[in-house]
Order: C-alpha cells, then structure tokens, then sequence
C-alpha cells in the first residue's frame, strides 16, 4: 500500500497566498488613496518622449492592487503547484506597480513618468555583480563546499582589475587580472576547507576580513597616494548589436551593452546547460550530493572540488571587474555588501544559474527603484529607499524561499576512506 503523507491545509503556497492576498488589499486601499488623479507614464524610451504606457494614478493602484489579491485568492484556495510561481510572479508584480502608479502619479509635474529603458539598462547593471557572485557560488555549492567568501572574491577581482589594468594600460590584461585576484581569494577557501577541513563558513567570514584588509593597505599605501599610476583603469566601452538593438525597451537596454553584461547572460546559458546535461554536471552534481558514492565510481571528489571552487573564484573575480573596469576607480571596500546579497541570490534561486540570475535581477531592480525614488523626490525617506535592495533579500529568502534544500554534501568535508 502506498504511503500517504498528510500535509495539512496550510501549506506554505496557502501561507504565501493569505499574505499576498492581504497585502493586495491594503496596497489597493492604502496606495490607491494616496494616489493622485495625476497619470502614471511608464515611457518606452530613456526620457519623457516617444511612445508610453499611461494609466491614471489612482485607479492603476488600485486595479494592480487588487490583481495581486486575485493571485493571492487563487494561491489560498490550492492552485496547482504548476502554476506556483506564475501565481507568485503576478501577485509581486502587482504590487509593485501599484506602488508605481502611486508614487509617480504623486511626482512633481514633468516628473510623472518611468523611463523603461533606463529603469531595465540600470537593473541589468547593477545586477551585474550580483549575477557573477551567485554563478560563483553556485559552482562551489554544487560541489559541496559553502562559498561565503564571495564579498572578498568580488573585491579582489575589483582591486586587481583596477591595479592591473591601470599599470599595463590594457582593460584586457586588467580583466585577467581581476579573474586571478577572485581565484586567489577561493584557492585560499579550497586549501583550507578541502584540504585542512576548517569549517567552510568560518573561512569564508576571514577571508572576506583578509581581503578587505588587504585591499584597504594597498589602497591607501599605492592608490591614494598615486591615482594616476595605479588607479585610472581603463574601462571597456559599449558593443552594439545591429537589428537586436533595435527592439523596443529590450534592444537599448540589453543589446547596446558591454563585455560583462554578454559575459553574464553567456555564463549563465552555459552553465546551466553544462550543470544539468554534460557528464562534467553530473560529476559535480553527484559530488555536491553524495561524495562516497562518486568516489566509488572512480570519480576524484577532492580534485573536482578544487578546480570548482577556483573557476568560481575567477567567474566572481570578473564580477568585481565590473566596478572598475566599466564604471569606476577602485575604492576601500567599494563591494559594499553584494556579495552577501549574491549569496541570498543563489539561495533564492534554488542553486541554479537560471534562478540566480532572475534573483540577481530582482535585487538590482530593488536596487534601482531606490534610486529613482529619489530622483522624483519621493516623500519615502531617503535612508529607507537605500535599504531597499536589502529589505527585497530578507523578504525574498525568510518569507518566499522558505525552507529549501541545498546540495545534501554542502559545507561537508569529505575524507577519503
């Protein structure tokens, strides 16, 4: 006779949807009595002209309001859990732009309109980092090893970008550079966790620490007292794609680019492709999961796991490159906590390339709408819109992610018997 488990009637897709469904309400009742009679432009281009979705303030809050009750409704009364996420993904958007029309209805006059070019090219940007750190961890946590290291793989792959670059005068060489600095900071991780078994979370806290440390003396003893020689890198320009950049919002945005933005979405397709349907995925699959049994079949774990580990390194070290060899100079721990908001973003992605970059989107896009709240002169306080980003990661890993399941042999040291 088959095993029947009993799951009871709150699940959590009916906890999600109570929540969802409340939160419908109150932004229809709350967000649609602040809005004004004022339209909300969402524009197709990067100002206030051309063509433009328009809705009027007050009934977009509401009517978007109470589509995310509609999807919350549908997750309480037991929707099938094929349709979870879309459910999920409606009722956030929802509630997102009735938050929107809100608050851009309420804008000063001839600040009324969201440019959706700028607002997707911004996201992708500042997701950059965030997308490289997650592909990094998902390469060490599928091997079975914790990479909380990645704050200080993305500042050593920025530090050495910078430094680099700046002294050979080549964006190129500083790229490399950048992917040695992040692989330094892991072959540290792997010595460490692999071979002297130190707790793999604890490592990750001083390596962090040590590059922090590291790069903050070599700026102030090299860079601050010599910019022109050691931190002027140079930065990579934008690469146009003709016909596909041509597309409305996403042409501009995605196509009309630069290397770490194609780096970033060509990664993402490989390794998901690589992780799931290559020999080479199976293996470190297998590893992450069940180490004895992969030795058994003659596969080397510990090998595996080395070279894992430092390919993350150098995927994260390209990460920090897209500091300071696209936008800035290199700065004492410029990094600023991304790399744990890329840990939150693997998580939250369930430890696969393709979840962690619509993670990693979700993020820069908390990250972005921050920053255009306060360009409209939001009456939100200026240091609450700056937690944004920060308040989307503890909301996206405690109240939607739940509980998940990493790899069985993540953070498990492995001793060859």
């Amino acid at each position: 006779m088959a095993k029947v488990t009993a799951t009871g009637f709150w699940t959590k897709s009916r906890k999600i949807g109570l929540g969802l469904l409340v939160a419908g309400v109150l932004a229809a009742i709350i967000f649609g009595s602040l809005a004004t009679e004022q339209s909300a432009r969402f524009t197709l281009s990067e100002d206030s002209g051309g063509a433009a979705l328009e809705i009027g303030g007050t009934f977009g809050a509401i009517l978007f309001g109470i589509i995310a009750a509609a999807a919350g409704a549908a997750l309480l009364a037991g929707l099938d859990q094929r349709w979870f996420l879309w459910a999920l993904g409606v009722g956030i958007v929802g509630l997102v732009l009735s938050f929107l029309c809100w608050q851009i209805s309420d804008a000063p006059p001839g600040q009324n309109f969201m440019p959706m070019v700028n607002m997707v090219r911004s996201t992708f940007l500042l997701a950059l980092p965030l997308i490289f750190g997650a592909l990094a961890g998902v390469l060490c946590e599928r091997s079975g090893v914790v990479n909380v290291a990645i704050e200080g793989q993305l500042l050593m792959g920025a530090f050495a970008g910078a430094l680099i670059g700046t002294m050979s005068g080549s964006v190129w060489i500083g790229l490399i550079a950048a992917a040695l600095g992040g692989a330094f900071i892991s072959l540290l991780l792997a010595i460490f966790s692999i071979r002297y078994l130190v707790d793999q979370v604890v490592v990750g806290v001083v390596l962090n620490l040590l590059a922090i440390g590291l790069t903050g003396f070599l700026y102030e003893r090299l860079m601050q007292t010599n910019q022109r020689e050691y931190n002027q890198p140079p930065h990579f320009g934008t690469w146009e794609i003709p016909l596909l950049s041509d597309i409305p919002v996403i042409g501009p945005a995605l196509f009309r680019g630069n290397i770490f933005l194609y780096l970033a979405l060509i990664l993402v397709i490989v390794l998901q492709v690589a992780l799931f349907r290559t020999r080479w995925g199976l293996r470190t699959r297998s590893v992450g999961e069940h180490p004895t049994a992969a030795d058994t079949l003659g596969i080397r774990v510990l090998g595996l796991r080395y070279r894992n580990v430092l390919l993350g390194g150098m995927v994260a070290g390209i990460g920090g490159a897209s500091y300071t060899l696209l936008l800035y100079s290199f700065s004492k721990n410029m990094i600023g906590g991304k790399g744990f908001i890329a840990l939150a973003a693997l998580i939250f992605g369930r430890w696969s390339p393709t979840g962690a970059l619509l993670a990693a989107l979700f993020f820069g896009f908390a990250d972005q709408l921050g920053a255009y709240l306060g360009a409209i002169n939001s009456i939100i306080p200026s240091q609450f819109l700056a937690m944004l980003p920060y308040l989307a990661t503890i909301l996206a890993v405690a109240g939607l992610v739940g509980r998940v399941r990493a790899p069985a042999a993540d953070g498990k040291p492995y001793i060859k018997g």
